[in-house]
């Protein structure tokens, strides 16, 4: 699968529970709407309602059920980038300009954090990802 596809089907996703989602949905039915005209009503709908699921699969913490969501919208990304290869360029500057914001807006936050172990007590602070290997 492109590159392309992949990596903005996962942020497609991912924007989806983010505050931003509403500008990126749009400039994601504007990238539809040129390439497929007669779809982007369609596809507007598909992203209501996959994003409707996103959020109850985090809630529910089902991540199975969010990487299957991805893994569509890759597939149907790729399947536009394939019927008109001039896609490709919307979807690296849809990344840029939208998706990839979304990260770069959650990881620019302040994190203030303050534990305190007592005896044998560990504490694992993380501001996001962590990961742990004991032995």
């Amino acid at each position: 699968m492109d590159p392309i596809a992949l990596a903005a089907g996962t942020a497609l996703v991912s924007a989806m529970a983010t505050d931003g989602w509403q500008a990126a949905r749009d400039r994601v039915v504007a990238v539809w709407r040129r390439a497929r005209p007669g779809q982007a009503g369609t596809v507007n709908e598909d992203l209501a309602e996959t994003r409707a699921q996103v959020l109850a699969a985090r809630g529910a913490q089902e991540a199975e059920i969010e990487q299957t969501l991805v893994t569509d919208w890759q597939l149907r990304l790729q399947a536009l980038m394939h019927a008109d290869p001039a896609v490709a360029d919307d979807l690296r500057r849809l990344l840029d300009a939208e998706l990839r914001d979304n990260d770069a807006r959650l990881a620019s936050g302040t994190v203030a954090m303050r534990a305190e172990a007592t005896g044998s007590g560990r504490v694992y602070q993380a501001g996001r990802d962590q990961h742990i290997t004991e032995r």
